[in-house]
């Protein structure tokens, strides 16, 4: 039962765009510097993975001290999990796995320097600062919070992983990654409509708080198209693969789930298929990004 538990304060489906955005960090690497190294790859994704899970068990456990977990309506992919709300005795074993996880994140971090070089060190730092920072103080500033999924995980990830993997930084990695960055502040900015009133209420200043809904509508709609405008400008300046054209088709969910939350604004909550797409969004782009980059070496 208490596995049971802790797995659902992980957010176990959450995970998956860890190693999306991994793979898309080997696939620049791929492309730059054949053959990769397997076994590395694997110690890459236990860190990442290990960043994912501390993060979102440190938010689980903030978010039901500050009481916010009470008041949150929960959808599927916001509010939480709900876990803590109804096992209580449990918030001790949350905040002792986030940390664990973190520590473990950090002791891979080390180890990846200690192998591969300083190259990685400021990224491993900007990444601990974030996941210990991002709950109490980054949801704090609109700006911040906008751009800090994707900072983590668009960035963070796919240059980091490139770095390890080819010894150096890249400009393709740099360029790629802007297109996760993109895409996975839309993930979270959307996600966020349905709590804006519970966040608001202790003292959160999120986005969509801050700015309101509408102009929230226009950077997703911004952040939309320079995701799927780089993917077309890296095509025809022949930075990545023309097969990369198939990394465009996700951007008919985006599309879908902009006018959701147009129509919905912060009732988007209860029409959970516009948050559904935004999500396949953000994990279809960069896979096919990925697939198609090494495909087309």
């Amino acid at each position: 039962m208490q596995i049971k538990i802790l797995l659902q304060t992980i957010r176990v489906p959450f995970l998956v765009l860890t190693p999306v955005c991994i793979f898309l960090g080997v696939s620049t690497a791929y492309a730059i510097h054949p053959p990769i190294d397997l076994f590395t790859v694997i110690i890459i994704l236990f860190g990442a993975i290990a960043a994912h899970t501390s993060v979102n068990t440190l938010n689980e456990y903030y978010d039901f001290k500050s009481g916010l977990d009470l008041i949150t309506k929960k959808t599927a992919f916001s509010g939480g999990s709900g876990a803590l709300p109804d096992n209580p005795d449990m918030a001790k074993s949350v905040l002792v796995l986030g940390l664990v996880s973190l520590a473990a994140t950090i002791i891979i971090g080390v180890s990846l320097v200690l192998e591969h070089g300083m190259e990685i060190m400021p990224i491993g730092l900007v990444g601990v600062v974030l996941i210990i920072a991002y709950t109490k103080w980054i949801n704090r500033f609109p700006f911040l919070c906008l751009i800090a999924p994707g900072l983590g995980f668009g960035v963070l990830m796919v240059v980091g992983t490139n770095v390890v993997l080819t010894g150096g930084n890249s400009y393709l990695a740099w360029m790629i990654a802007l297109v996760p960055f993109l895409l996975v502040n839309n993930l979270l900015l959307l996600n966020q409509y349905p709590d804006i009133e519970a966040d608001s209420t202790i003292g959160r200043n999120t986005f969509p708080i801050f700015y309101g809904i509408k102009n929230s509508n226009i950077v997703y709609a911004i952040f939309m198209l320079s995701a799927y405008s780089l993917i077309v400008y890296f095509i025809f300046s022949e930075t990545i693969p023309s097969l990369s054209v198939i990394a465009l088709i996700p951007v008919l969910f985006s599309i879908y789930s902009l006018l959701g939350a147009i129509k919905f604004g912060a009732r988007i909550g209860a029409h959970s298929k516009y948050l559904a797409t935004n999500v396949a969004a953000a994990l279809l782009t960069p896979l096919l990004l990925g697939v198609s980059i090494v495909c087309g070496q």
